[in-house]
């Protein structure tokens, strides 16, 4: 594997691997205060995390794609 083809590969898993480790981090996100709209600070974090989600597996899909 060539060394740019590599370090795409390394960058895509990255993406990839950022939302888990967020999402998997439930002490981080599992508190009440702050609210926003009525909702816990636990709900409209993994609701503002789904668009972020999406767009770093795009962004993964389209390196992974240029190879």
């Amino acid at each position: 594997m060539h060394g740019i083809a590599r370090a795409k590969t390394v960058a895509a898993a990255i993406m990839i691997l950022i939302p888990f480790a967020v999402y998997f981090d439930v002490p981080f996100y599992n508190i009440i205060n702050p609210q926003w709209g009525g909702l816990p600070f636990f709900y409209w974090f993994q609701l503002a995390m789904l668009p972020v989600s999406a767009v770093l597996f795009l962004i993964a899909a389209i390196l992974i794609d240029m190879k």
